[in-house]
C-alpha cells in the first residue's frame, strides 16, 4: 500500500507519520533497523520491523558496503552526520538564494527556504526528520535594520565601511543562535541553544582575516572556529565534534574554488564538499 503512512519509536519518542516512500528511504539507509518499532494504520499494535513480512526483505535492503560509512551509527546513537541531495534541487535552491541576495529585499524569505531544505537532506543519527522551524517575521527587524544601518555608515560616515564590518558580523553571530534555536525534529523543537560570546564570534572573524595573509592558513583557523561553534551548541546530552584537519580542508577548499571559477561544476563540487562537511561533524556521548 504505497499510500499508507507509518510511525516509528525511536528511543523512547514516537515519530512521523511519514509517507511510505520517504519511510523506505529510511530502511534503505539503515536509518530505521529490524529492531526498531515500527506502526501504520491496521496494525493491531507496534512491532519490531523485522517482524513484519517483506518490510525488510533482501530486495528491500543496500548491499552491504566495506568499511565504515559516512553517517553510520553506533547502538549508543553516536555517528556522524550525512547529507544527500539532488543536483536540479541543489541548483533550484542556489539560484533562488542568488536572486534573492541581489534584491535584498526577498532574502529572508529566501534563507528560509533555504534552510529548511537543507535540514530536510540532512540526517543526524538518533533524529529522524530533521527540519527547521523558523520563520522570516523573526529575523525581519534586526535583518532590515542592519542593512540599513550598513548603509548609512558606509555613505555617511568617514571609514564607516570599516565599522559596518562590525555590524556584518553581529548579523551573522545572531543569525547562528537563531538557526540553531530553531532546529527540530518532526516539527518538535530540539531544545538546542548556541552559547558562543560575540566577542569570541568577532575575534574569529578577525582572526579569519589576518589568517588570508598566510595563503593558506585560514584553513587552519576555520575548522578551528567550526570546532570552537561546535563546543558551543547547548541543550544535547550528546557532544558536537568537528574532526576535519586543516589540511584536509585546505585541499578541499582549493578543489571547491576551481571548480566554482569554472561554474558548471558548481553543483557537483558543492554537494562533494557538503557531504564531507557533514562526515566530519559527529555526535559522540559526552565524555566519551
Amino acid at each position: 500500500m504505497p499510500d499508507r503512512s507509518w510511525y516509528c519509536a525511536y528511543q523512547g519518542q514516537q515519530h512521523g507519520p511519514y509517507p511510505d516512500v520517504q519511510f523506505r528511504r529510511f530502511i534503505a539507509a539503515g536509518r530505521i533497523g529490524a529492531d526498531t518499532l515500527v506502526w501504520t494504520d491496521g496494525m493491531g499494535s507496534w512491532q519490531k520491523a523485522g517482524d513484519i513480512p517483506g518490510l525488510l526483505s533482501p530486495a528491500g535492503r543496500p548491499p552491504a558496503v566495506p568499511g565504515r560509512m559516512p553517517g553510520a551509527q553506533r547502538a549508543d546513537g553516536s555517528g556522524s552526520l550525512s547529507i544527500d541531495f539532488g543536483i536540479l534541487d541543489f541548483v533550484r535552491q542556489f539560484l533562488m538564494f542568488f536572486v534573492g541576495a541581489i534584491l535584498v529585499i526577498p532574502l529572508p524569505w529566501v534563507l528560509i527556504r533555504n534552510l529548511r531544505w537543507l535540514a530536510s537532506v540532512t540526517h543526524v543519527p538518533g533524529r529522524l526528520g530533521l527540519s527547521f522551524t523558523g520563520h522570516a517575521a523573526t529575523i525581519l527587524p534586526w535583518y532590515f535594520g542592519a542593512v540599513v544601518l550598513v548603509i548609512l555608515l558606509n555613505y555617511f560616515i568617514p571609514l564607516g565601511n570599516r565599522i559596518s564590518v562590525l555590524v556584518e558580523i553581529g548579523l551573522a553571530w545572531l543569525g547562528i543562535q537563531w538557526f540553531v534555536a530553531n532546529l527540530a525534529s518532526n516539527d518538535e523543537p530540539l531544545g538546542l541553544r548556541f552559547s558562543g560570546s560575540f566577542w569570541g564570534y568577532l575575534g574569529w572573524g578577525i582572526l579569519s582575516g589576518l589568517s588570508v595573509l598566510t595563503i593558506i592558513g585560514w584553513a587552519w583557523v576555520h575548522t578551528a572556529q567550526i570546532r570552537w561553534i561546535c563546543r558551543h551548541i547547548e541543550g544535547t546530552h550528546r557532544e558536537i565534534v568537528y574532526k576535519a584537519t586543516g589540511l584536509e580542508y585546505l585541499w578541499r577548499g582549493i578543489v571547491v574554488f576551481i571548480g566554482c571559477a569554472l561554474i558548471i561544476p558548481i553543483p557537483w563540487v558543492m554537494r562533494w564538499f557538503m557531504q564531507w562537511q557533514a562526515s566530519q561533524t559527529v555526535l559522540v556521548e559526552q565524555g566519551a
